[in-house]
């Protein structure tokens, strides 16, 4: 699962992907300095974790990761191939979550492509650029649908019912995520289009420092233009992130933060929400050897969950035992949540919780 990083030229993509992936990203003060996508497995900053290896004390710890992927900016006419438009689009559309990143900070040191900040601007820019390569797609196949709706193909004609409802909405330059599916079918449709429009979106507002805690009129104009979408703003300094992470010690970063009001690094925030727009969670396993955070997809059953560690565990499960993480740590081991009856045994039908402390039986 992949989330992409986009935005017009110069507003700090690379910078930030820098910042999330510790990965040297080319980054200058013109456009299209990005061509090739970068790709970056970060770490989810996770205090569950910590807390896990403070009480079982194991060899070594492995994080979950979440993949982020540095595109190039994208301009107007991108959808007709201007720019590196084509494939820009390709690499987008390879991706499950967008991360849109918005110049949210005034520096005439740094150069806009359309001459001044706007993010409103910018944001339809974008927006309209991808709902018209979508409107590309949906047209391409309505004409292939409309051949066999004609014949009475049910089937056919459902598909073209929900077409012509997308295809609507990106005409009044709506995105297709404002499509909801009437039913799991439309769903599984909707799914299939690959639609770049209908993938989930974070908004990210890049602000200079000052603005980084209370963000600034911009930020609330971008608030007030995003309040129907149900997506997330973050507020963050991509300048000042760069800084934080050229500091060498834990306390000279916790000294910078304090200074600028915040209590962790706006990068670690924008993770943990990248994470959960790609519909990611975790569970644990912990003992001497090893503590480590699995990923898995919200939703999956403990057998999935195992097939994630190795397909043989889910091909010969045969239980899951779980403790919850809130009563491992508040028992502080595993030993003594089992004495004190806090041990569960479950099977194929479990859904696994986020946090769940877990060890599997399997048999091939």
């Amino acid at each position: 699962m992949k989330a992409g990083i986009v935005g017009l030229p110069n507003v700090g993509k690379s910078t930030l992907f820098n910042c999330l992936s510790n990965a040297k990203a080319q980054s200058a003060n013109f456009p299209f300095c990005t061509i090739e996508p970068n790709i970056g497995v970060v770490n989810v900053p996770d205090p569950r974790i910590n807390k896990l290896e403070e009480l079982v004390k194991p060899e070594r710890v492995q994080m979950a990761t979440v993949d982020i992927v540095d595109i190039a900016g994208l301009v107007k006419g991108a959808s007709k191939g201007e720019g590196l438009g084509n494939q820009f689009l390709g690499n987008i559309r390879e991706c499950n979550a967008i991360i849109h990143v918005l110049r949210c900070f005034d520096n005439d040191n740094i150069v806009h492509v359309d001459g001044n900040v706007n993010p409103i601007r910018d944001k339809e820019t974008i927006d309209i650029e991808l709902q018209l390569k979508d409107l590309e797609t949906i047209e391409k196949r309505l004409e292939k649908v409309k051949r066999a709706a004609k014949t009475g193909n049910k089937e056919a004609q459902a598909e073209e019912a929900l077409l012509n409802r997308i295809r609507e909405a990106l005409l009044q330059a709506k995105s297709a995520r404002t499509i909801v599916p009437q039913n799991q079918d439309e769903e599984v449709l909707l799914e299939s289009f690959q639609l770049i429009t209908a993938k989930p979106v974070l908004y990210v507002c890049n602000v200079d420092e000052s603005s980084a805690v209370n963000g600034n009129k911009y930020v609330d104009q971008v608030r007030e233009l995003v309040k129907d979408e149900d997506a997330e703003v973050i507020v963050l300094s991509v300048g000042a992130e760069a800084d934080i992470t050229e500091l060498e010690s834990y306390e000279e970063r916790q000294v910078f933060l304090e200074d600028m009001g915040l209590e962790e690094p706006g990068a670690s925030v924008l993770i943990r929400a990248a994470y959960k727009l790609l519909k990611q969670q975790t569970y644990f396993t912990a003992g001497v050897k090893e503590v480590r955070a699995w990923t898995i997809n919200i939703g999956a059953t403990a057998p999935q969950a195992a097939g994630v560690i190795h397909t043989d565990f889910e091909k010969g499960f045969i239980r899951a035992e779980v403790i919850s993480y809130d009563d491992y740590v508040h028992y502080g081991s595993e030993a003594k949540a089992k004495e004190a009856g806090k041990f569960r045994v479950e099977g194929k039908e479990y859904v696994v919780k986020d946090g769940d402390v877990m060890h599997f039986r399997f048999n091939v």
